[in-house]
């Protein structure tokens, strides 16, 4: 009991000093999280062997230097992803308005069309979250994974919530409410390229390697009816841009697997353009087929 609430207490001051924090310039803000990333990659080195073991899978013709020099963006951008987020939930809506540039196939997202929305997991997911919301005028939905720690859990769903209304279920919720929500034309925000177990996945090639994939994005586009729209975001200088696609075309099939795969081969084409921002720190290749070894 004591442990738990001097946690509480803990993570308190520290959303109390994210949220400070967020008063700053960006510049500073991102310098921050730049000292805060380096940190973390010397203090860290079970997660930076993990993911240093991603880069070497996935681009096996990179040398020594460049997995090393990728390796600390990636804490780097990972650090000012987090910090960003005091802005991102707390800031003045102008300052999010300004900070967050909306681009691309905007077209695509207007009316009321069922929409599945294709979020790959780079750092700024959030600030992709944040804007749509913010910008596009529909009701989105979107899945979301419990903290352990309580007090993060409450606020990073009041931040999720600030501009609605917006609904977040929980994996245990069943995907009901997010059909429906689909078929009554509320958009949905989702991360399907991450290693949740072989229970509920496909092994797939990812950058060659078969990878443990979710086929929920070709599940949910066909019991939702619904079109794919690709939305990325990219950490800049100026804040993030997010870019929205155009719909795939002939997407989905009744082949849920091949579907996954297309997903993936699109999905390396996207980390290609700027590969530190992806989330590498995730053990992606954890699951392995049968007779395979974990190479965590």
């Amino acid at each position: 009991m004591v442990r738990k609430r001097i946690g509480k207490i803990t993570m308190w001051m520290v959303f109390k000093l994210l949220i400070a924090m967020g008063r700053l310039p960006l510049p500073w803000v991102r310098f921050l999280g730049k000292l805060l990333g380096f940190v973390l990659y010397v203090l860290v080195p079970a997660r930076r062997r993990v993911v240093q073991t991603n880069l070497r899978m996935c681009f096996p013709g990179w040398s020594q230097e460049q997995i090393q020099t990728t390796s600390r963006q990636v804490f780097v951008y990972f650090s000012q992803a987090w910090l960003d987020r005091g802005w991102l939930w707390h800031a003045a809506p102008e300052v999010t308005l300004q900070r967050l540039q909306l681009t691309g196939a905007l077209d695509a997202l207007q009316g009321n069309e069922p929409t599945v929305i294709f979020a790959p997991h780079f750092f700024g997911l959030d600030a992709g979250w944040t804007a749509l919301t913010q910008q596009i005028p529909r009701s989105f939905n979107t899945i979301y994974t419990d903290q352990e720690n309580k007090a993060s859990d409450a606020w990073i769903l009041q931040g999720r919530r600030r501009f609605g209304p917006v609904g977040l279920y929980g994996r245990v919720q069943g995907v009901k409410p997010l059909i429906a929500g689909l078929r009554a034309g509320q958009p949905l925000y989702l991360l399907p390229d991450m290693n949740f177990g072989p229970e509920e996945s496909v092994f797939v090639p990812f950058y060659g390697v078969l990878a443990a994939t979710v086929p929920s994005l070709s599940r949910f586009a066909r019991l939702g009816r619904a079109k794919v729209v690709p939305v990325i975001t990219r950490m800049t200088p100026q804040g993030y841009q997010i870019e929205v696609l155009p719909p795939w075309q002939g997407f989905p099939t009744e082949d849920a697997t091949a579907d996954t795969a297309l997903m993936n081969e699109r999905l390396q084409e996207f980390i290609n353009t700027m590969p530190a921002q992806y989330y590498w720190v995730h053990k992606r290749f954890k699951d392995r087929p049968p007779g395979e070894v974990p190479p965590y």
